[in-house]
């Protein structure tokens, strides 16, 4: 299990280089050069201190391309991941936005500046005090507890589906909160690999699509059933 969540950074310097810098070599080296084409989401990962929605004792990983331990068994996707997905989710400014897995609030964030709103959930309710601390005056983003694999039926239906991490399966639950067209972006697990994945809501149906060879974090509640198997 990974180490406690006592407290998030104070917004110090991840690595001696200053944020900003740091920030600016993420976006040359990591977003840029891997089909993070979006300006918006670019120029909202490029100036976002994603140091504030990490644990202290990590602030160090925050620009650099790894999974960052939040504590509680949980982890942040790694910047390409979650640029990734959000390029390919095509967010505009009247969207309204389902976000599952708010972790410790860092893509509700940059969400926030691309949407109308966003309604951001997380199972884990030491995260999600975290996550409403660190959004603290965003009046766009709402953080709700509960289990992930139901959404937020009270705030439905939304223009866009965010999963910030990777599931077995969407829901019917959350498909059902969506408008008819709605755009669905996804980290998707298939036989033990991760893979970002990405479909429409419409009227005969859904289904994913493969679109990029990107890890990223496994999220709880998703898993399929596994089917009885005698012993052999």
């Amino acid at each position: 299990m990974m180490a406690a969540l006592d407290s998030f950074s104070n917004g110090s310097s991840p690595d001696g280089r200053g944020t900003e810098a740091a920030r600016h070599a993420m976006v040359v080296s990591q977003l840029r050069t891997s089909a993070v084409s979006d300006v918006r989401v670019i120029a909202a990962m490029a100036q976002i201190e994603r140091e504030r929605f990490l644990p202290a004792t990590h602030g160090a990983l925050a620009y650099r391309d790894v999974q960052v331990p939040l504590g509680e068994g949980r982890a942040q996707n790694a910047p390409l991941a979650t640029g990734r997905l959000l390029t390919q989710a095509r967010i505009t400014p009247a969207d309204r936005v389902l976000l599952i897995g708010a972790a410790g609030g860092y893509t509700a964030a940059v969400v926030a500046r691309l949407a109308a709103s966003v309604v951001a959930v997380e199972c884990n309710a030491q995260l999600a005090g975290r996550a409403r601390e660190a959004l603290a005056g965003i009046p766009n983003v709402v953080v709700v507890e509960g289990p992930l694999s139901e959404g937020c039926s009270a705030e439905a239906p939304y223009d866009v589906l965010v999963i910030d991490g990777a599931v077995e399966e969407v829901p019917k639950t959350l498909i059902a909160q969506l408008h008819p067209q709605a755009r669905v972006v996804t980290g998707l697990i298939d036989r033990g690999v991760i893979r970002l994945a990405s479909g429409v809501r419409t009227a005969g149906g859904f289904r994913l699509q493969h679109f990029a060879d990107v890890d990223c974090v496994p999220l709880p509640g998703f898993e399929q059933p596994r089917g009885f198997h005698f012993p052999g």
